[in-house]
């Protein structure tokens, strides 16, 4: 028999979510599909309250979870006007006018004892001149701004998407297995006199929506999980300084590049997301470092393209909810936290904790285990995420007062760790449950300056001979390999191409 949460009630079988946008329809969506037998599914939102709908840079395990939900990538990529990702550009992060990739394929060929970038290490020492990038497929494309799904070992990708339109097609695929969307305000939240629990939403016109489990889609207000239960917030905004962002969409100018670019500025970093049929943009910035007016005009200054909207400012506070799971309220999307924009993981997160709960989903009632199993993982992902992004902003040769700040701050303990053993050994890692990859890190440290003080001894085992062997054996069918891909564009044309119905009958995304 299951142990019961203090406060927690019978078997679980009306589920209402709590706001609509990319989260909400994300929970709804994949709740439908997978228990649309055993659970009556509710979602409320109002037409009259925008969404944040700038979360349009996504990572690669967001396509294990379209498989999951046996969405087709054609159809869905046609109907959010996407294109592929490959990696991101960083540009002027270790000091001005310095640039370098953060792919997401894999890098080279190494050992179980020593991974590949010990042995490439040791070849700058020995004379060999090459970059890191040029041993990553997906690194290689990027340049070149190719894209195929023909490639052995296919390229390793992400998307870029249009929020709002994704918001949309899951949307219809909630309502196909019957999820009921409400129009409609929430006006309060009803919580049961004697366990305190949530018991129902109470909307504008009167109207009571009750049910067992509540999701909190309500954006950074949290207005469940927050404000009827005052679960908490963890800051960690001394670690990272940005805490507004200034966004506005483009016409798009060219060909769409594989790749996210993120271009760092005197108080922060700008994003361009290119879309088959715009480009998303947005500076984002620290308000100790930056006024709202100079952000606007900065950001104007330096799109490309005609903008489509007014520019609209989004303050935000990074941090995380103490807990993810509060009672019968889950926090999902921006109500749980907030890591900034930086290396896509927002949508990342919202269906790490979606696929979390369809794991530990407590339809004979919520159990105490479950819960602190589902806080300690969502606690331990947002962490990794927050010391990847911390080091971004740490690593850095940038003589701004913003960017001096953070290379002199006192670093989490976790992220100060892992910058020591790179140092000392140029020893990288990966969690098991850890999003960004041994990869991920190597590519950033080194991109952002970190020069390990030695590497692993075993690199020095092969000979000069054999080991320009072994890393023009890597090289060389890589660059074979993007020489005969086509362009993205030429493979979007024939893969997923949007019909200009699909984002012309539509407003910008907010």
């Amino acid at each position: 028999m299951n142990e019961a949460a203090p406060g927690a009630g019978g078997p679980v079988r009306k589920v209402v979510i709590a706001g609509g946008g990319t989260a909400g329809w994300l929970a709804g969506c994949a709740l439908a599909h997978q228990f649309r037998d055993r659970l009556d599914i509710t979602l409320v939102e109002s037409d009259q309250i925008g969404t944040i709908g700038v979360g349009e840079s996504t990572v690669p395990p967001i396509r294990s979870f379209h498989r999951f939900l046996q969405i087709d990538e054609q159809a869905f990529l046609r109907a959010v006007a996407g294109t592929f990702k490959l990696s991101i550009s960083f540009e002027g992060w270790r000091r001005p006018g310095h640039h370098y990739i953060h792919p997401f394929g894999m890098t080279g060929q190494g050992t179980l004892a020593a991974g590949f970038h010990h042995f490439w290490l040791d070849s700058l020492r020995r004379g060999m001149s090459s970059e890191l990038g040029d041993f990553c497929l997906e690194s290689v494309a990027s340049r070149a701004a190719r894209f195929s799904l023909q490639t052995r070992p296919q390229v390793n990708y992400a998307y870029h998407l249009d929020a709002g339109l994704y918001a949309q097609f899951l949307r219809g695929i909630a309502e196909r297995h019957g999820l009921v969307r409400i129009e409609g305000r929430i006006g309060a939240v009803s919580r049961h006199a004697t366990s305190g629990d949530v018991d129902a939403l109470v909307l504008d016109d009167g109207r009571r929506i009750e049910g067992d489990l509540f999701i909190d889609c309500t954006g950074f207000r949290g207005l469940l999980i927050e404000q009827a239960l005052q679960t908490g917030y963890e800051d960690w905004s001394h670690w990272l300084p940005s805490d507004r962002a200034v966004a506005v969409q483009t016409a798009l100018s060219g060909s769409p590049v594989p790749y996210t670019r993120a271009i760092a500025h005197k108080a922060g970093w700008r994003w361009q997301i290119p879309l088959q049929h715009r480009v998303g943009n947005g500076l984002v910035y620290s308000s100790r470092y930056m006024s709202d007016d100079e952000a606007h005009a900065k950001l104007l200054r330096d799109i490309e393209g005609p903008p489509l909207a007014e520019p609209r400012v989004v303050p935000f506070r990074t941090g995380r909810r103490l807990k993810t799971w509060n009672r019968n309220v889950i926090a999902l999307g921006l109500a749980s936290g907030f890591i900034e924009p930086l290396e896509s993981t927002s949508l990342h997160l919202a269906i790490s904790a979606v696929v979390r709960l369809i794991q530990l989903f407590p339809f004979e009632g919520i159990a105490s285990s479950l819960v602190d199993l589902f806080n300690d993982a969502a606690r331990a992902e947002a962490e990794h995420v927050r010391d990847f992004i911390v080091l971004h902003y740490h690593a850095t040769r940038r003589e701004e007062p913003m960017w001096t700040a953070c290379r002199e701050m006192p670093l989490p303990p976790s992220l100060e760790l892992r910058l020591r053993a790179w140092r000392e050994r140029g020893h990288a890692w990966q969690g098991a449950d850890e999003l960004f990859r041994v990869d991920s890190w190597t590519h950033v440290l080194l991109g952002q300056g970190i020069e390990p003080r030695q590497h692993h001894p075993l690199a020095r085992a092969l000979g000069d001979d054999d080991l320009q062997r072994l890393l023009a054996s890597i090289r060389d069918p890589i660059r074979r390999t993007v020489d005969g891909m086509p362009s993205q564009q030429a493979f979007i044309e024939h893969y997923c191409k949007s019909p200009a119905a699909v984002w012309g009958s539509r407003a910008p995304a907010a």
